[in-house]
């Protein structure tokens, strides 16, 4: 050291000084706390290295005793200081390096990774000066090998289970490759290494140390990088540092370009499936940085068609590429570098042609020729492939390879795809070639590798001996250095020629503390009793089986351990042995559980709870598997046991710390058991309940199960919604889920959600009434609870189809009745009534007023309605009763047009004839108001037909219209004037249906002649007929007709001239006198015509007798009273068949009689035999093969019926057979006389 001037006079004081001091720091250091003795070691170094390395040998031991120290500081502060000695004195290695080796078996792996920096450039300073030395000593070359050794260890340390040690060991491989390798002219040599040794440095006739051995060991340790860079299971970080230790072999050692480039492709078509998506683009992120470096090395022309694909792949424009390629030069070192390439017989990438570099590299030069290289395996099999990579082939592989896709993305494919642009181009081709060559090559197969292989083979035979004497000598001398030692030596050799012996040499020796006592032996070196070094490991069948036993006998010892009050204890143990291993222990432990789960409960949930903290404890990266398999176990066990009564599935559920989608599953499949359907709810009501933040998820589960296929369990549902609808902060969330049902109801087609599917989208099936129902169950059970739903269905109603619309007018029924019709919002719908919704609007108040009357609030909604906005008269059906009389009457015209099942709802309601629960409503028509109301409906209003239909359905309540309602009836027509037109049609059926009325229907008759039946044509008819029917009791009102009208009788009915003749012969003659001789003369008209004339006298002398025909009338309604009844029961049969030809005379004489006088008779008669003939025909057909019975009010209407017609259009007359089908048999006769009558 130089010393100062000052001191220059005394150094021996200084040194004394400064030992002193020295020997201070070291008594303080050994007493100091970590902290503080690390700071004084420090200084201490200071001391004995920069400023007095003279007093290094002297406190060495002391320094070095520290390397047993507990603090890790302190001992990789011994390491440093170990590094920095031997640089500042390399004959300290002698002695240090085997402490060196000592600390680096060190157990902490910080000091092993320091252990392994420090290694790193001591091995050049170890070859570095044996290289100088020019005689090497035995202590040397013991030296020399146990650094070889370490070298060793640490190449081996590529393996550790450290992440660290594993990135140290890395960068001491990289710089063994670099100092083991000859530098080139081309070498890219960083300005801090330019003083390192390298293997050109090393003579190669050096009497210890072998320049081939060193260069063998250097391409190992390459391929051994190599090796381990492209494990599968190789860590993030590790790749990232071999990334650039490969780069920087590239560039300090041309020579290797080809293997590092190769190697860049080879990771780059398989990267590490372990990697995650982040990891993956920092990988190539740095991959692309070291391709980008190599490029710019001038030796990578060769190489810049492959580098160039490479960078196009990770994403770099061409134009960068360019720019970071070099330029061309001169190869003016060509010679040197390719010497050492033959001699060392380096598998290197050929020299590439131009069709590599087509694309990517837009600058091209003319190489010199150059001496052939040895092409690799993965050029080989590329070239192989290159022809075979046609469109049909890629096709080909591209299908094949389909099937064996993942499932899901891999994370690493995810982050490192880009779309090929240049595909189909020869370079794009020869990429391809060059990754499926570099993935065949890491397989192991190709043809290229078997050519390297085969090649190898031949080498080896053709020069067996080359090298042999120096191999020998090598073995020789390394002898000593190999006993009891486990050098690993890449390229070793196992044949000698001849055996020497030769005698033990000594490895260096670790200094060790004063305190500690060496042991005798060859090494002297204390043994350190490592538990791994005298036990053999276990195969992983054999810890399996010794875990399983031992998990087995803690489970079986359950009784033993409860008599000792250490239950909790074990069961602690087992939930969190079972939570640590995986595999068949907790299938064992769930099963053991599930024998008897209520005295096992707490394992169970033991082992729950552990399964949950050992998830959290992974987070954000756990996953629930395994907690979800446990809970999924343990309650699908629960579920198959029989029915449990001590709640112990419910209290599992709400005691679990999450439920998983697996475990809701089975509450649900729980909830769908019918023998336990009320259990499971309550547990999912419990849920909803008590678990505020996924309260809605358990929710949803219950709403689906309202709708159910089974009916117990979706009534069971909608009970326990209902009840939960009532909490404000779940109402709106059953509230939407039952309108999103609802509007499915909009889809032509079912959605497939209603069918099991996840997704909302429809199917081909079509709606049926299950289909309907399923998405109106919770919406119709929520309706009576909240009335405001009620205008969702009606919007919903206007946009379904038909069948939906029918399903659900038939599903309303119970809602709408809980409803009632007081409810305001159903006031409101029926006052608004949306358009489209009106069939709902009436079935809606039909359900309401069916069994009770309706209230005032609501006829006055329906009476708005129909008057304001719909005049539909279906409106007024269902509160028909709460109208005013004067409005049913005008209504009514509407009202029996409708289908005959409405009218006849109708009169039910007005007749009081429907069943009902409460009172009855009071009618405001009574039945004899409504019969006199369809009697006088104007025929401009409504079309005859349907009046005679509803008068037909008020002659079939025979209970409501009784003789006497009947006979006031026709007391109230007959004095009504005009006379209504069906007047005698009635007067017909209230005789068929009850025939005592027969004296009252011949007092009307009479009456009816009084008013001068005649001059109503159609009421007229009526007459004839109903006399027709009621003969003989109608003879003495036929004697009351003026002589004309009594002709047009005969006319009509010829057939009953002759029994009222007989009739009259039959009186006595004061009888015969009171019959005017005018009617006399009409009776006997035809035999006047058979015979000769009978003289005039006896009418000369009748005629102005008028005066006793009071008389006859009077005894007509006697006589007709004490008849028996069957006379006018038997004639309806009879007059059926003559009916229809007398109607058809008699239709047009009588008119031709209102409005002629003259020439009656003759009129007739053309009409007669122009007109009767033609009709019958079509009549007789359709009225004689379906005669209908007498009782039956039918068969009545038809002659009145026809007559009325005659005052409506024609066109509608003929249109009413064809359009309805049930019409009455004689139909089509009534058509016929109506054109008759027309004319």
């Amino acid at each position: 050291m130089d010393i100062t001037s000052e001191e220059g006079d005394t150094p021996h004081a200084i040194d004394m000084t400064t030992s002193e001091k020295v020997v201070d720091l070291l008594n303080q250091a050994a007493l100091l706390p970590s902290d503080e003795k690390l700071t004084l070691l420090k200084q201490v170094q200071e001391l004995i290295i920069n400023k007095d390395p003279s007093l290094l040998d002297n406190f060495l031991d002391e320094i070095i005793a520290f390397q047993t120290d507990k603090s890790i500081e302190v001992r990789k502060f011994v390491i440093g200081f170990i590094e920095e000695a031997c640089k500042r004195d390399n004959e300290l290695l002698l002695r240090l390096v085997a402490n060196l080796n000592m600390l680096l078996k060190d157990e902490s792996v910080n000091v092993v990774k320091k252990a392994i920096l420090t290694l790193t450039q001591l091995y050049k300073v170890t070859l570095q000066w044996l290289v100088r030395s020019k005689a090497v000593s035995e202590m040397q070359e013991a030296c020399w090998d146990m650094v070889t050794q370490m070298k060793g260890d640490v190449l081996a340390l590529l393996d550790s289970e450290n992440d660290g040690v594993r990135t140290h060991a890395i960068k001491f491989t990289e710089s063994l490759i670099v100092t083991l390798s000859p530098r080139t002219a081309d070498s890219d040599i960083p300005k801090r290494q330019e003083g390192d040794i390298s293997l050109d440095k090393v003579p190669k006739d050096h009497s210890y140390i072998r320049y081939d051995v060193l260069c063998e060991e250097g391409k190992a340790a390459l391929e051994k990088l190599l090796r381990f860079m492209v494990h599968p299971a190789i860590s993030s970080i590790n790749l990232t540092t071999a990334l650039g230790s490969l780069a920087t072999v590239a560039r300090q050692r041309p020579m290797f370009m080809s293997e590092v480039v190769q190697a860049y492709e080879t990771l780059h078509a398989n990267l590490p499936p372990t990697l995650a998506k982040s990891q993956v683009s920092s990988v190539r992120k740095n991959l692309k940085l070291h391709l980008v470096a190599v490029l710019k090395h001038p030796c990578s022309l060769e190489f810049q068609g492959q580098i160039s694909t490479l960078l196009l792949d990770l994403g770099m424009p061409q134009s960068e590429i360019t720019r970071s390629t070099p330029p061309p030069r001169e190869q003016r070192k060509r010679p040197r570098h390719e010497q050492y390439t033959e001699g060392k017989r380096l598998k290197m990438e050929p020299i590439e042609d131009d069709e590599d570099k087509e694309e990517p590299a837009p600058l091209t030069v003319s190489k010199p020729s150059v001496i052939p290289v040895a092409q690799s395996a993965i050029d080989l099999t590329a070239e192989f492939l290159h022809p075979l990579l046609n469109p049909e082939n890629v096709a080909n592989l591209v299908l094949i390879s389909m099937v064996y896709l993942p499932d899901v993305m891999p994370a690493s494919f995810q982050a490192t795809y880009t779309p090929v642009e240049s595909a189909g181009t020869d370079a794009q081709i020869k990429h391809l070639a060059r990754l499926m060559a570099t993935q065949m090559t890491a397989a192991g197969i190709g043809p290229g590798l078997e050519q390297c292989k085969a090649r190898e083979d031949a080498g080896k035979d053709e020069d067996p001996d080359d090298d042999s004497g120096g191999k020998d000598l090598l073995i020789k001398r390394k002898v000593p250095a190999m006993v009891g030692q486990a050098i690993s030596v890449v390229g070793g050799y196992t044949e000698t020629t001849q055996t020497v012996e030769v005698p033990v040499k000594r490895l260096p020796e670790p200094i060790l503390p004063s305190a500690q006592t060496k042991m005798a032996g060859a090494t002297g070196r204390k043994k350190v009793f490592r538990l791994a070094d005298v036990i053999q490991p276990l195969s992983e069948s054999q810890i399996e089986k010794l875990t399983s036993k031992t998990i087995s006998r803690i489970l079986h010892s359950e009784k033993a351990i409860a008599q000792s009050g250490m239950s909790h204890v074990r069961v602690k143990l087992l939930s969190r042995l079972v939570t640590q291993f995986e595999g068949m222990m907790k299938e064992d432990v769930l099963q053991f559980i599930l024998q008897d789960i209520r005295t096992r409960s707490d394992l169970a949930f033991s082992l729950l709870y552990q399964e949950y903290n050992s998830y959290l404890s992974h987070l954000p990266t756990g996953l629930l598997d395994s907690y979800d398999h446990c809970l999924y176990t343990l309650l699908s066990g629960l579920q198959e046991k029989p029915e449990q009564r001590d709640g112990l599935f419910t209290k599992l559920v709400l005691e679990a710390p999450i439920l998983t989608e697996s475990a809701l599953e089975v509450i649900r499949r729980y909830c769908e058991d019918e023998s336990r359907v009320y259990l499971g709810m309550t547990t999912l009501k419990e849920l909803i309940i008590k678990r505020p933040s996924r309260q809605f998820q358990y929710l949803h589960v219950l709403l689906d199960l309202s709708s159910h296929e089974k009916e117990k369990v979706r009534t069971t549902a909608l009970g326990f919604l209902k009840r939960m609808y009532e909490k404000d902060q779940l109402r709106d969330y059953i509230e939407k889920f039952a309108l999103n049902y609802l509007q499915l109801l909009v889809h032509p087609n079912p959605p497939s959600l209603l069918f099991g599917a996840d997704k909302d989208t429809e199917v081909a099936a079509p709606w049926t009434e299950e289909t309907v129902r399923q998405c109106l169950f919770l919406y119709l059970s929520l309706l009576p609870l909240n009335h405001r739903l009620v205008h969702e269905l009606a919007s919903v109603y206007t946009e379904a189809i038909a069948d939906i619309k029918r399903s659900v007018l038939r599903a309303i029924e119970q809602p709408i009745r809980g409803m009632g019709m007081s409810s305001p919002e159903l006031l409101l719908l029926v006052e608004n009534c949306p358009k489209g919704a009106e069939t709902l609007v009436t079935r809606c108040l039909h359900i309401l007023t069916d069994k009770v009357p309706p209230s005032p609030e609501l006829v006055e909604r329906v009476r708005d309605l129909y008057h304001k906005r719909v005049p539909d008269v279906r409106f007024l059906i269902p509160v028909i009763n709460g109208l005013e009389k004067s409005e049913v009457i005008q209504a009514l015209p509407k009202l029996i047009k409708l289908n005959p099942i409405v009218v006849k709802e109708v009169f039910n309601r007005l007749l009081g004839t429907q069943h009902s629960e409460g009172g009855s409503s009071v009618s405001p028509l009574t039945p004899g108001d409504l019969l006199i109301a369809l009697h006088n409906i104007d025929s401009t209003k409504c079309d005859m037909k349907s009046i005679i239909k509803a008068t037909n359905l008020c002659f079939g309540e025979k209970n409501v219209y009784t003789s006497e309602v009947l006979a006031v009836v026709m007391q109230q027509l007959m004095e009504q004037s005009p006379l209504p037109m069906l007047l005698m049609r009635t007067v017909i059926q209230s005789l068929t249906m009850y025939p005592r009325l027969g004296g009252f229907v011949m007092n009307i008759l009479s009456r009816l002649i009084l008013k001068q039946v005649w001059k109503y044509p159609k009421v007229w008819e009526g007459f004839v007929k109903c006399c027709q029917r009621t003969k003989p009791q109608s003879y003495s009102v036929l004697l009351q007709l003026p002589p004309a009208q009594l002709t047009s009788v005969f006319e009509r009915c010829p057939e009953m001239r002759e029994p009222l003749l007989q009739h009259v012969h039959s009186f006595t003659p004061h009888q015969q006198a009171h019959i005017p001789a005018s009617i006399m003369s009409v009776l006997e008209a035809n035999r006047k015509q058979e015979e000769m004339p009978i003289q005039p006298v006896v009418e000369k002398e009748i005629e102005p007798v008028p005066a006793p025909a009071p008389p006859a009338v009077a005894e007509a309604p006697v006589l007709s009273l004490k008849e028996p009844e069957s006379p006018v029961q038997q004639q309806p049969p009879v007059i059926n068949d003559e009916e229809e030809p007398m109607e058809q005379e008699a239709a047009d004489p009588v008119i031709q009689e209102e409005t002629e006088t003259d020439h009656t008779v003759s009129q007739v008669e053309l009409e007669r035999v122009g007109k009767t003939p033609s009709p019958q025909p079509e009549a007789e057909p359709e009225a004689k093969p379906d005669p209908e019975p007498e009782p039956e009010p039918e068969p009545q209407p038809e002659p009145v019926e026809e007559s009325m017609e005659v005052s409506q259009p024609e066109p509608s007359d003929l249109k009413e057979p064809a359009e309805d089908a049930a019409e009455s048999e004689v139909t089509e006769p009534e058509d016929s006389n109506t054109n008759k009558d027309a004319e």
